[in-house]
């Protein structure tokens, strides 16, 4: 009844969990998120494949993690938990700035993180944004000026201290 799903799910479930990862920023909750999804999917397989699954299932991606922040469950965190040793040379200096660059886009609110993903990910624009996440295309161009402007400001500390800004 439903081979068509499963076949979309391989031939197109490493690309949803890339996707979740970007929006969650972690693997595991990733994970988590495109199997709520998809459980869902599947019951409505039959009119979603019909349409445009990628659009559909990247919507339902983005408005479930958004959700996500409503839910008490989710606030779980597990601890990390780092036997690795450094590496040396550039490798090293990526993996570091990659570090910051995730902890600096966990710190925009979930809003501004997807309109930021759905933009440099996805490249979509504004109005395809606004329609995933249910709001106006000026809302999305607030979401993005002000998460933009947060990590430009979390990556020049200095113009921060010169300017009295605060976080």
């Amino acid at each position: 009844m439903h081979s068509g799903f499963e076949e979309y799910v391989r031939a197109r479930g490493e690309a949803l969990r890339r996707f979740a990862y970007l929006l969650c920023g972690d693997r595991h909750l990733g994970e988590d998120l495109v199997q709520e999804v998809l459980v869902k999917a599947y019951r409505r397989w039959s009119r979603i494949e019909m349409e445009q699954p990628d659009r559909y299932l990247r919507t339902a991606l983005v408005r479930s993690h958004v959700s996500w922040l409503r839910r008490l469950s989710n606030t779980e965190r597990p601890a990390t938990i780092s036997d690795e040793k450094p590496a040396g040379g550039d490798f090293a200096d990526q993996q570091a700035v990659r570090d910051e660059l995730w902890t600096r886009l966990a710190g925009l609110t979930r809003a501004q993180r997807a309109v930021l993903v759905l933009r440099y990910y996805e490249d979509l624009d504004d109005r395809q944004i606004a329609e995933i996440l249910r709001c106006a295309p000026s809302t999305v161009r607030v979401h993005a000026g002000r998460g933009l402007a947060r990590l430009r400001n979390d990556l020049n500390p200095a113009r921060n201290e010169k300017s009295g800004a605060k976080r």
